[in-house]
């Protein structure tokens, strides 16, 4: 018995599916329709600026008490404070991760050959010293996402704070890799 009561109930449902299509592609045909006539008769002959591109210049997320002064700093080749900013923020997280990359090699060739005990020691304190400035890049990387982060007016633009901690593991990770496989 509920296996009938279901079954019609999904008839039911798909009638009324069926209804529904036919109404929006009838809606559909019906705009379509007063388009083409609308065309046929010319109504969209001679429209201002027919044949030239869309001006896509205006940014329609742009707070409108903003909008000029965005223009302003546009037109002389600025850009905002914080878009000045995230940009800083990408090219020093490369620029830190081609310096991990660049030790990674002089590690690798380094342990390629035995040294004495003068050399490893050397070596240590120069991958201690790289570590602390990596850690010092990360504060400031940190402190500009910060600084990003106060100044950027759309919400949806925020950075997360870096994990430093994790980070450095990386970079750690990174160079103790690269001891290991040279040493196998």
């Amino acid at each position: 018995m509920a296996e009938k009561s279901l079954e019609e109930e999904i008839k039911i449902k798909a009638q009324q599916a069926k209804k529904l299509a036919k109404y929006m592609s009838s809606t559909e045909d019906l705009v379509e329709e007063q388009i083409l006539k609308a065309q046929r008769e010319g109504a969209f002959d001679n429209l201002e600026g027919a044949g030239k591109p869309i001006n896509l210049y205006e940014n329609p997320y742009e707070p409108p008490e903003l909008r000029m002064a965005f223009k302003i700093l546009k037109d002389n080749d600025f850009a905002p404070y914080w878009i000045e900013l995230g940009k800083e923020i990408e090219a020093d997280f490369q620029k830190l991760w081609e310096e991990v990359e660049h030790f990674k090699k002089y590690t690798a060739i380094f342990y390629r050959e035995k040294h004495k005990s003068l050399a490893i020691k050397r070596y240590d304190q120069k991958k201690a010293h790289f570590y602390f400035e990596s850690r010092l890049t990360l504060d400031k990387i940190d402190k500009k996402i910060t600084d990003y982060n106060l100044h950027c007016p759309v919400f949806k633009c925020l950075r997360t704070n870096l994990d430093i901690d994790n980070e450095m593991y990386k970079v750690i990770t990174t160079i103790e890799k690269a001891i290991e496989e040279e040493l196998k």
